[in-house]
């Protein structure tokens, strides 16, 4: 579904995810998936041209999963640089959550030159799921309206054109 070739948007999460029996880690519940998919079908934003990733990349069977630690969104930086440099065409991160945040704004402050070379853009997205959505319908509705906001503007510095299918 997604390509390291076509990739133009990172999907930062902050979760540390459930692992499935796949051994695949997904960013949150089925209401986070059915948000995304939704702003994702909204927008034109073909599964191939994004690519989700985790701030901490790892699942270890026993541990709590939750808040991420400040260890555990440091440890992802390494791994954030590699996965960056397998899709070479990844000009925008969409951070979903605060440590998603701390992370990406750490990877701006390196001086990795893939991050300037590309004129990488990070965007601060609220978390798609749990607390960061307890609100009235109406302020879900503004929320999403925001972060979809930030994707088509991340599009638009990839040469995506909105509503493309």
């Amino acid at each position: 579904m997604h390509s390291v070739e076509e990739c133009r948007i990172v999907s930062l999460f902050s979760n540390t995810g459930e692992a499935s029996p796949r051994g695949v880690v997904w960013a949150g519940d089925d209401v986070a998936a059915t948000r995304l998919l939704g702003l994702q079908f909204q927008l034109g934003l073909r599964p191939e041209w994004m690519m989700p990733w985790n701030t901490h990349p790892w699942f270890t069977p026993g541990e709590a999963n939750g808040k991420l630690t400040p260890e555990q969104v440091n440890a992802g930086l390494k791994p954030l640089i590699g996965f960056l440099r397998l899709v070479p065409r990844a000009s925008a991160i969409v951070a979903h959550g605060t440590e998603a945040n701390r992370l990406a704004q750490m990877l701006l402050k390196t001086d990795n030159p893939l991050i300037w070379r590309r004129g990488l853009k990070v965007y601060k997205a609220r978390s798609l799921h749990g607390r960061a959505f307890a609100g009235s319908k109406e302020r879900q509705t503004e929320w999403l309206i925001e972060m979809g906001r930030s994707y088509a503007d991340a599009m638009a510095r990839a040469g995506l054109q909105a509503g493309r299918r």
